[in-house]
């Protein structure tokens, strides 16, 4: 601990504390503030998601400046300028400088100093990944996935909710929700955002978990901060309806393509009370591209009524279920007449060529028509369950607007 003299009085101070935190104070003789900083000078397992507290007593804070291998750690001052507190948490390892300088009523000032280290104790729960991909230019529909490798404790999870920071260039309200393994496309505990309505067309997106320094377990920390930047593209929608067996394709509001299709035959209930044979009403996204897709029908095996083994050309997903938009292989009779297929959106060649190579990842393809619904936790149907029902899957209760986004 170092305490100097700034302006009519100097000033003297001492330190508090041990290894695992305590307080380094400087200054409180003769009129001059006193200044408080925790972690002490020398910690060497201070916990990291406590952050840096500076405070003083006996004038306000000027410059408070906090440093993590020479890069400024952002925080925030209170109103009345007697303390300031590091806006996130604290990367477990790290090593910090804290320099800190109040001024009294009468123009004494104190300067107080502190160098100390974070807990390395990380957290066996990681973030396995973010969707979309760097720079991925998605669809106005597409949800941020933040997944991770294993089940997040629950008392965690505010925390984690309250370290994300989302920014689009255009404001949008959204909610965060956490999804169990069983509700996950591909298995994998995660938190998941979605819009309240569609993204606007033509903007950027960015989201930052600071999770380096969150308390995961009893006395780990997440390991290290994730941030992800990607694009909304132009908005692409599909309808397709399965009375009449078209598809209709818009861009930004103008239809640019339809054509006729052939959806789910109907046919085959089985134990689970669901007719496998039938395509899925409601909305959905599409969710990624499969130059050749082996296809077979669940719940069956080879032998059995109804097993079928094919290879589909330029199939786009679009449900969990083994629904995609894809190259009609078959009878081209049923394309815009009749529903002949094992549930899939069968499409003519070209326009199924046309249709792999333009969407995004995120486009919002809406069936109507038939008796089967999608379900919310089918893919990506999360557009099928109420906002107000989905924002409660959120730890903290209540949807967020994303911030402005101006670089």
């Amino acid at each position: 601990m170092v305490a100097l003299v700034l302006g009519l009085a100097t000033a003297c101070g001492g330190s508090s504390g041990g290894g695992a935190g305590g307080t380094t104070a400087a200054g409180g003789d003769d009129g001059a503030p006193k200044v408080t900083i925790t972690p002490a000078n020398g910690a060497a397992k201070a916990r990291p998601d406590e952050g840096v507290t500076v405070t003083s007593t006996g004038g306000t804070l000027g410059q408070v400046s906090v440093k993590l291998k020479g890069a400024e750690v952002p925080g925030r001052l209170s109103a009345d300028k007697t303390q300031w507190h590091s806006t996130w948490t604290l990367q477990p390892g790290g090593s910090y400088q804290v320099s800190a300088t109040a001024t009294s009523a009468k123009g004494k000032a104190t300067t107080a100093t502190s160098a100390f280290r974070a807990s390395r104790a990380t957290a066996a729960t990681v973030i396995n990944n973010v969707v979309p991909s760097p720079n991925e230019t998605v669809g106005t529909g597409m949800p941020v996935f933040i997944q991770f490798n294993k089940t997040v404790p629950t008392k965690a999870r505010a925390a984690i909710e309250k370290s994300i920071e989302i920014s689009s260039t255009k404001p949008t309200e959204g909610a965060w929700r956490w999804l169990a393994p069983g509700e996950s496309f591909n298995g994998l505990p995660s938190l998941v955002f979605r819009p309240k309505h569609p993204w606007a067309p033509h903007q950027r997106v960015s989201v930052t978990v600071h999770y380096a320094g969150l308390k995961i377990g009893d006395s780990v920390y997440g390991a290290k901060d994730v941030t992800r930047k990607f694009k909304i593209g132009d908005s692409h929608t599909v309808q397709v309806n399965a009375k009449t067996d078209r598809l209709v394709v818009k861009k930004n509001g103008r239809t640019v393509r339809t054509w006729g299709v052939s959806l789910g035959a109907g046919g085959d209930v089985q134990s689970d009370g669901v007719d496998h044979l039938l395509t899925t009403s409601g909305v959905h996204l599409t969710m990624d591209h499969s130059r050749l897709e082996r296809m077979r029908p669940p719940g069956k095996k080879k032998g059995d009524p109804g097993w079928y083994d094919e290879k589909v050309p330029f199939a786009t997903r679009i449900s969990n279920s083994g629904e995609y938009i894809h190259q009609n292989m078959d009878d081209p009779t049923c394309l815009g007449n009749r529903n002949c297929s094992h549930g899939c959106v069968r499409s003519p060649a070209s326009d199924a060529q046309w249709f792999f190579g333009w969407s995004y990842r995120g486009d919002l393809v809406t069936i109507t028509g038939t008796k089967r619904q999608l379900q919310w936790t089918n893919g990506w149907g999360y557009w099928q369950l109420p906002f107000t029902k989905w924002a409660q899957g959120s730890v903290l209760g209540k949807p967020v607007t994303t911030t402005a986004l101006t670089s």
